[in-house]
């Protein structure tokens, strides 16, 4: 993927975080999974399917966990994936990582407002999946938290 690719993709994921309900205790995140070839596979939204589900996880649960195009997959989402979590047993870095997507595209980290230290992007890279963040779309990813005190 180029830069133009990745800003489209990640504009997409931005209009799925304002899917969101508001959540007090949580972010608004969007997330799409893009194959090898371009074209979009699925995509999530935090709290789509329930209270407690991530972005990242909801648009992976619309796939198989043997689905051979996940491998070669990206997947864009407005906010690092959580490394951590209390709500279910593996954070969405887990799954990621289970899912053998190579490719990881944020627009901005994890502040320390719910969890004291993300590594999501640290794990990530230490089992070699590409990360690339589009911090010039912070902003506009995190607009769709303005529920939040994000200190901005």
């Amino acid at each position: 993927m180029n830069r133009a690719e990745d800003e489209y993709w990640m504009r997409k994921a931005i209009e799925l975080a304002y899917l969101c309900p508001p959540a007090e205790g949580a972010y608004s995140v969007g997330a799409v999974i893009v194959d090898a070839g371009g074209r979009e596979i699925s995509t999530g939204y935090s709290r789509e399917t329930d209270p407690k589900v991530h972005a990242e996880e909801a648009a992976l649960a619309k796939l198989s966990d043997d689905d051979p195009r996940l491998g070669g997959s990206t997947i864009y989402s407005t906010l690092e994936p959580c490394s951590q979590r209390a709500s279910r047993p593996r954070p969405c870095t887990q799954l990621i990582l289970d899912s053998r997507i190579g490719r990881v595209v944020i627009a901005w980290r994890e502040p320390a407002l719910f969890v004291e230290n993300c590594v999501g992007v640290e794990l990530l890279a230490q089992h070699g999946v590409a990360v690339v963040e589009l911090s010039d779309l912070a902003t506009a990813a995190m607009a769709p938290n303005a529920h939040l005190d994000l200190g901005v």
